[in-house]
């Protein structure tokens, strides 16, 4: 999950990695309803990466925990490989989480 301040960009990816699906959605809790609602319509949710449980993502990770959701802390992507690579939101959600759950650079908020 790419945090921001009016808008979330959520991926969803299957326990192989394959990247099943992309979408923005508003940061009110009308928006985070929908977001569990469409990320449910792709199957089980185990864990839901979320950048920022500490400022853009706070919110929505009280909501996915209040819903039962797992929630891993995803570490803002290095700097200098995104200078190198390139960010785009569209894109970089459904990356950065399959990283996560291989052991890289994150932590377990629980439920």
């Amino acid at each position: 999950m790419d945090t921001h301040t009016d808008f979330h960009q959520a991926a969803v990816i299957d326990t192989i990695g394959r990247h099943l699906a992309t979408a923005p959605f508003p940061t009110t809790p009308d928006g985070y309803r929908r977001l569990l609602e469409w990320m449910r319509l792709h199957g089980d949710v185990l864990a839901v990466g979320v950048e920022g449980t500490g400022a853009y993502g706070s919110e929505l990770a009280r909501f996915l925990r209040a819903n039962e959701v797992t929630v891993v802390d995803v570490d803002r992507p290095d700097r200098k490989a995104r200078r190198i690579n390139g960010k785009s939101d569209s894109t970089l959600p459904h990356r950065r989480p399959w990283a996560e759950t291989r052991g890289s650079r994150g932590a377990d908020l629980g439920v």
